[in-house]
C-alpha cells in the first residue's frame, strides 16, 4: 500500500459525508486504542464551603473484548477455536494467534466473552477479557 502524505489524506476526507467521517473516527480510536475527544480542565475543589456533589457509582461494564495473550502449547487448536468463534479463515486465524496479544472477539455480550474465554482456555490459550 502507497504511503498517503497528510494533504491527500485531507483529500480523501473532504470527500467523505459527516456519518462516513464519523465512523472513521471511531474506528480509528478503537483501533489505536486513542480519544479525540477534548481533555477536560479538573476543578481545583469547593469554593466557598460548598460540598462536592455525589459521585454516581462507576456503570458495570456489559461489552467486553476478547483478548488472545499467548497462544501456549497447543497452537492449532487453538488456531481452530478461533476460526470456531469468528469468520476467519485458516490464514487470517493463524495471523491472528501468531501475533498474539490481540482481540478476538470485540464488545460482546459478558456471558459470550466467558465462554469463548472458556473455550479458548480449554484449547490451551492465555485469555483476558477487557
Amino acid at each position: 500500500m502507497a504511503k498517503l502524505n497528510t494533504e491527500d489524506l485531507l483529500g480523501a476526507f473532504k470527500e467523505m459525508t459527516l456519518l462516513e467521517l464519523s465512523e472513521f473516527v471511531k474506528q480509528f480510536e478503537d483501533t489505536f486504542g486513542v480519544s479525540a475527544a477534548a481533555p477536560v480542565a479538573i476543578a481545583a475543589g469547593p469554593v466557598g464551603g460548598a460540598t462536592p456533589a455525589a459521585v454516581p457509582p462507576e456503570e458495570e461494564q456489559t461489552e467486553f473484548d476478547v483478548v488472545l495473550t499467548a497462544a501456549g502449547d497447543k497452537k492449532i487448536q487453538v488456531i481452530k477455536e478461533v476460526r470456531t468463534l469468528t469468520s476467519l479463515g485458516l490464514k487470517e486465524a493463524k495471523d491472528l494467534v501468531d501475533s498474539a496479544p490481540k482481540p478476538v472477539l470485540e464488545r460482546v455480550p459478558k456471558d459470550q466473552a466467558e465462554k469463548a474465554k472458556s473455550q479458548l482456555e480449554a484449547a490451551g490459550a492465555t485469555v483476558e477479557l477487557k
